[in-house]
């Protein structure tokens, strides 16, 4: 177990950070749907995807880390395999991580930052060279994410999303080439299912707020 102390906790707390085991699995679904409930839409449907991905193919276990505080679950991160192709035809695989979250009562206070750092040496140490995702760009600019479009990283329809961003974990390891981004199937949420696996859980109010709304429009932006 990698253990630390960060400067936002008090120095009496022990933080480590281990993969997840079976016996998290319930407590890792309940964190994430904490941590989502009502951020981009009303409800979520993330605690879902935890649930379904860890028995896809594309997931990849050694890159599914809890932290801990005091031997108590509070975050998570996942990562699945995702494909890069380029214009002659080759493809390169890749990984995407989410979901990624720590409880509301833990946010803000370094924990999320020391995950994804822990996480993006391990995947070096892999084999692993470059990482895209989808999200706010104000929460990964500062863990060295960069816009698909400088890396000429596009979707299959040649559009650059701006929620859509690229880590190298070696340099230059895109070679200046244009790349079509693939994700994982696993990422098509059946919402259907998604409900009755949230109905499962402790009720809570589905409602709007603000972050909805900046939401949708990181989702609909695109870079010329």
């Amino acid at each position: 177990m990698n253990q630390a102390n960060t400067t936002e906790l008090q120095v009496s707390k022990k933080i480590g950070i281990r993969n997840e085991s079976e016996s998290d699995y319930r407590k890792v679904e309940e964190i994430t749907r904490k941590a989502f409930y009502n951020l981009y839409v009303p409800g979520c449907v993330e605690h879902y995807l935890v649930h379904i991905m860890r028995q896809h193919k594309d997931f990849l276990p050694e890159l599914d880390f809890v932290v801990e505080v005091d031997g108590q679950v509070v975050g998570n991160i996942m990562y699945t395999k995702a494909r890069l192709i380029d214009e002659s035809g080759e493809e390169k695989e890749i990984l995407t991580f989410g979901p990624v979250c720590i409880l509301p009562e833990y946010q803000r206070t370094g924990l999320g930052k020391m995950l994804m750092e822990y996480s993006f040496k391990r995947a070096d140490r892999l084999g692993y060279d470059t990482i895209v995702i989808f999200g706010n760009p104000g929460n990964y600019v500062s863990r060295g994410f960069k816009s698909c479009k400088k890396h000429n990283v596009c979707l299959e329809n040649g559009t650059y999303p701006a929620a859509m961003m690229v880590k190298e974990l070696k340099p230059d390891a895109l070679h200046g080439k244009r790349w079509v981004y693939h994700g994982s199937p696993v990422m098509e949420i059946d919402e259907q299912e998604a409900k009755r696996f949230d109905e499962t859980f402790e009720k809570l109010e589905k409602k709007f707020q603000p972050s909805q709304e900046e939401f949708y429009i990181h989702s609909h932006a695109f870079i010329e």
